[in-house]
Parts: structure tokens; sequence; C-alpha cells
């Protein structure tokens, strides 16, 4: 490649610049990582992130398949791909997934792979949001596929913080409440496997940290 530069009359100082700019392309591709978020049953991490959205339209989320039954207001194909285990379980044949996971013993879940690679080809932010089994296998299946995770962990003021929000929103029975409660506990010992851990303290405060992460990542400055 330089000889073909000298040739076409560029200068020592031209071939330098152009290296320079290479190299600091490939640092920038190489910084926008995949943004993988966890955090413990109703930490909040749906209302941050619909905050952010509402601040930062230009980032993508993720929409996960589930086995699960709709919430009422969620709408299929934005909240998540309602799908039947039949349906889940040949996505899972094909490879259509970038990770799976069975969720307090009750629901698979699974993040469509292909949408995630568009999005991070095009530079997109792109962010998923799994549970624990979920981000410890994509963490596997990203370095399987020459991907870069970086993994943000977002967690409660306290245990009881999330047993009052869990009560709150009423969208579970005593026995699923206890599972949840449960896999929480699992879930904050893990607390340490995260390269970033933002606390929900206030819904504003941990959105506004989650952004200052996606921009340091994906900021071209």
């Amino acid at each position: 490649m330089k000889k073909v530069k000298k040739d076409m009359g560029m200068s020592n100082s031209e071939e330098l610049s152009a290296s320079a700019t290479s190299a600091t392309s490939s640092a920038l591709q190489r910084q926008r990582r995949l943004i993988v978020l966890t955090g413990p049953t109703a930490v909040g991490k749906g209302t941050v992130e619909a905050t952010l959205l509402a601040q930062h339209p230009e980032i993508w989320v993720s929409v996960s398949a589930t086995t699960r039954e709709p919430r009422p207001g969620e709408i299929d194909g934005k909240n998540y791909l309602f799908v039947t285990e039949d349906e889940f379980a040949t996505m899972q044949r094909e490879g259509k997934f970038l990770e799976t996971a069975l969720v307090h013993n009750m629901a698979h879940y699974g993040t469509p792979l292909q949408p995630v690679l568009d999005h991070l080809e095009k530079g997109v932010p792109t962010i998923l949001e799994i549970d624990l089994q979920g981000a410890r296998r994509v963490k596997q299946r990203a370095a399987e596929l020459g991907l870069e995770v970086l993994s943000v962990f977002l967690a409660p003021p306290s245990f009881e913080d999330l047993v009052t929000r869990l009560a709150s929103r009423g969208t579970e029975n005593d026995e699923e409440r206890r599972k949840r409660l449960e896999t929480a506990k699992i879930e904050l010992a893990a607390e340490k496997e995260f390269d970033v851990v933002i606390v929900n303290d206030t819904v504003e405060n941990a959105a506004d940290q989650l952004w200052k992460v996606i921009d340091k990542e994906y900021s071209e400055t």
C-alpha cells in the first residue's frame, strides 16, 4: 500500500496522516462495544431505559423473544416478541439467538442475533437488557463471534427496596414474587462480575449515568 501511495504522489507526511486516521478509525470501531444491561427483578430496568430513550432516541434496545404471557400494556414486537414454546425451540435450533435462558423456571427468553449484528455494524448505540444467565451467555457467545461487550449492572439502593417495588407493581402472585426474590439474591451476589455498576436511587440519575457509559463507548471524539 505504501508503494502505491508514493507512486500516486503521496508525501511521507500524508502517509503518516492517513495511517493515523486509519488507526483512529479502527480504535473507534473497537470502542463500540455491545452494552449488556442486567439487574435483579423490579430494579427498574424498563423505566430507566424508557427515560433514557426519551432523551436519546438514537439508542437501539434489542427486543427479546419470550414464551411468557404479555403483561397489561405490553405490545408484541415492541416490548417483547411473544412466541410459543414451539416457535422458540425452532428459532433456537436454527441458531437465531445470541443467547437464551429459562428465567425464574417459568419462561424462556432469547436475544435474536441478526438485529444486534446489524445495528452494531452501523455504529448504532446498542443495548441488551437481559438477566444474569443471559449476560453470562452473551459474554461467552460474543467471544466466539468476535464481539466486544461492556456489562452494566443496575442495582437497587437496598434489598428491601426491591421487595417494596415488586410488591407495589402487583403483576405477580405470592409464589411468583417469592421465586423472583430468591433469584434477586443470586443476581445481587454477582454484581462484581460486571464492568460498571449503577445504583437506581432515582430514575433520572440512573438514566443519566447509563447515558454517560454509552456516550463514552460510541462517541467519535
